[in-house]
């Protein structure tokens, strides 16, 4: 009898314990969709992802149900029959309540409403089981004028009223969706709803403008609502949700990023007058496509296999502009196919040349296939006599252009060259117009792909190569997905930025590769007075499974991010051959916060510079030069914190393995503002120098393996809380 009690005992020891469930009651806007529904999805879909495997959800909302008709059709008697002790019910109800006209549903706010909502309260609690109500989520809604209209009567009201006195957590959905629409505006909230033109999907094969069901976006929104709601409370539910990679945050806490859908109506650029062919300019052939496309609701804009010249084009909402394999759209050399327009330049409002691709205020678009984009930047570029060979040097001098005074610096012509000894140059608080700026005109070079104040932009699959300036900017941006493409500049080449994500927010940058001249793949937010008056951060924001080949920072933060930066989510990624790794840059008068940061398994080998870097004494120079090979230290003298004074804090960096860098880790903040809070684990970093670490507190290493190859002693100054813990 002894051995049998003690065989149960472990037997019971090592079963599962019965997972908790949680119940979702309700009608159409919680409800789980066939396939055939999509894109419309229930908030309850979701939902269940944000929870670990201790919890079973079981949706069993459905479409047009009321607190009365779920009742009257046996619904609930399923549930309530389910319910064991310790699981929880939510309910939403209250859209359909309201229909007057149709008395299977109807339940008026005050009475049946009301009664109905403590009645499924009660019967909960009866069964051991915990309820939670929810007021119903807002629709979409807005006056002539634009001002968000409530079409929920009392029904909120009365939910509010039955969690106070059946004291039951209540998680108010109404009122955070009606402030998250209302924020958004008409336009903006669309993406919650389906709003989708003709020719897209089955179901709304004529297209549907619904303000009540939500998109697979707005779904999440609303689900991620809901778990916001669970953590704040003090239900045992709250410690059953699921923790991301990023252990400081919850799955439903990671940025959700809104897509694109296009129609499937194809337009051919060569139907519309393109022809394959090394020198006839296709720029009216392929911009007529794009227009009539546009005015016919969108599309796909297809290039074909071949090799097409064009000079600047436009973009449009709706607008896929595809480019099959074998298609290479060239840029035109002519600067004069780039007019001078007015733009944004390095954080700061300044005349340029016009981008080779552009959109403005455009929604729905997208760059996608396996094509080549290319920009023509050897025609715009100057280049530094250091960073050529002899042979290559003396090429490029006999190929035209002119020299600067040094005969060190070459620039393709005498504009650019001119645009080199003006201060500011194209500036507009400098003073320039369009006719002074027109003397400068090549110095002026164009991002190649400009997109500003766009939402929801896909990038994908396309070669982004030999840019004038910066590869792609995406300025003032929301919700852009960044997918599988490949950004490539010779690595000489000045201002050769792969990717200059600025002020923007809900960004995915996944799955690509950045060979350039400059930083790889950077976060920017606006410059020094300009940028904080703009007041945009760069924010939400996940960049994973990429490889940087080279440039001048891996990920790079700043050096304009006048703006802040926060809530930046970096993972699985490789950088080989850069100057520096993880680049956190800045300088006095930038101002702004950087913080939230989250970072982890980034592998690193031959880096120049520093493998990790946090830098407020940015001087605008190679990171090479400027560290990697002792140049100028900067003076350390304290100044007054003022609204110019930036910031470096709470960030987290875990799991990084670097194999050959001149300093593991540089954090040189300022005397006045300390680069503070800043945790880095699980570290195996192999460098000249293993850390310098310059005006900090707060600063965390556990688990930190650093090998020394060279002859300088790691060094701390100024440092308060400094904490290493190696392997």
């Amino acid at each position: 009898m002894k051995y049998l009690v003690i065989l149960c005992l472990f037997f019971f020891s090592f079963t599962a314990s019965e997972p908790i469930h949680v119940f979702l009651i309700g009608d159409s806007t919680m409800a789980d969709k066939v396939s055939a529904d999509f894109p419309e999805t229930g908030w309850g879909m979701p939902f269940a992802s944000f929870f670990n495997e201790a919890v079973e959800v079981q949706n069993h909302a459905y479409n047009g149900r009321s607190t009365k008709s779920f009742r009257r059709e046996g619904r609930w008697a399923k549930v309530f029959n389910q319910i064991k002790k310790g699981d929880y019910v939510l309910i939403q109800f209250g859209h359909n309540d309201a229909k007057v006209s149709d008395t299977s549903r109807y339940a008026p706010a005050q009475t049946d409403f009301r009664e109905n909502l403590i009645r499924y309260v009660r019967e909960t609690r009866s069964k051991g089981g915990i309820p939670v109500l929810l007021t119903p989520t807002q629709r979409r809604k807005f006056d002539s004028i634009g001002v968000f209209v409530d079409q929920h009567a009392d029904y909120p009201a009365v939910v509010r009223e039955v969690a106070k006195a059946e004291k039951v957590l209540l998680i108010d959905i109404e009122k955070e969706s009606k402030k998250y629409i209302a924020a958004e505006g008409p336009e903006g909230a669309k993406k919650m709803f389906l709003h989708y033109p003709a020719g897209i999907f089955k179901k709304f094969s004529k297209g549907v403008a619904d303000d009540t069901h939500f998109s697979p976006f707005g779904a999440k929104k609303i689900a991620s609502l809901v778990a916001e709601g669970i953590l704040a409370s003090n239900e045992h539910l709250r410690s059953f949700l699921q923790k991301s990679a990023f252990s400081q945050k919850y799955v439903f806490e990671l940025p959700n990023v809104a897509t694109t859908a296009f129609k499937k109506d194809t337009f051919n650029i060569v139907s519309y007058g393109a022809v394959s062919s090394a020198s006839k300019l296709n720029t009216s052939a392929i911009q007529q496509t794009i227009d009539i496309a546009a005015k016919q609701g969108g599309g796909v804009v297809r290039v074909p296999a071949g090799f097409f010249v064009t000079g600047a084009i436009t973009l449009r909402s709706h607008i896929n502009f595809h480019l099959d394999a074998g298609a290479v759209l060239q840029f035109s050399a002519d600067a004069a196919q780039y007019p001078l327009v007015r733009t944004n330049w390095e954080g700061v409002d300044a005349i340029r040349a016009q981008s080779p691709i552009t959109a403005i205020g455009e929604r729905n678009i997208a760059i996608t296939g396996s094509g080549i984009i290319d920009g023509n930047g050897e025609a715009w570029r100057p280049v530094k006599k250091g960073k050529l060979t002899p042979g290559e040097w003396d090429k490029l001098v006999r190929s035209g252009g002119v020299l600067d005074d040094k005969k060190d610096t070459w620039y393709p012509t005498e504009r650019a060259l001119k645009g080199s000894k003006m201060d500011q140059p194209g500036v507009i608080a400098a003073g320039f117009n369009e006719a002074k700026a027109e003397e400068i005109k090549e110095f002026l070079r164009p991002n190649m792909i400009s997109l500003r104040e766009c939402e929801q932009i896909l990038l994908e699959g396309v070669t982004f190569q030999n840019s004038p300036a910066w590869n792609v900017h995406p300025l003032l941006c929301k919700h852009l997905t960044v997918e599988n493409i490949t950004v490539k500049n010779p690595w000489f080449a000045q201002n050769g930025d792969g990717i200059d994500i600025e002020s923007c927010e809900y960004v995915s940058v996944r799955n690509s590769r950045f060979d350039v001249g400059d930083d790889g793949i950077c976060l920017k937010s606006g410059k020094d007075a300009e940028g904080r008056k703009r007041g945009r951060p760069s924010a939400h924001i996940t960049i994973e499974n990429c490889v940087v080949f080279h440039g001048h920072g891996g990920v790079v933060v700043g050096s304009e991010m006048s703006g802040g930066v926060h809530d930046l989510f970096v993972s699985n990624c490789q950088f080989l051959g850069t100057d520096v790794g993880l680049r956190f840059k800045t300088a006095r008068g930038r101002g702004g916060v950087v913080e939230n940061i989250y970072i982890q398994d980034i592998s690193m080998k031959n880096i120049s510079g520093e493998a990790i870097l946090f830098d407020m004494y940015y001087q605008g120079k190679d990171p090479v030069a400027t560290f990697g090979n002792g140049g100028e230290t900067p003076k350390i003298e304290s100044k007054p914190v003022d609204a110019g004074t930036p910031q470096f804090k709470n960030i987290f960096v875990d799991r990084v393995v670097a194999k050959g860098a001149e300093t593991g880790l540089l954090v040189r903040g300022l005397p006045e503002m300390p680069i503070h809070h800043i945790y880095l684990s699980n570290l195996d970093i192999e460098a000249k120098q293993t850390y310098r670490v310059i005006e900090a507190s707060d600063i965390q290493l556990t688990n930190a393996n650093f090998t020394q190859t060279g002859d300088k002693k790691p060094e701390l100054i100024n440092v308060k809380h400094w904490k290493l813990n190696a392997q």
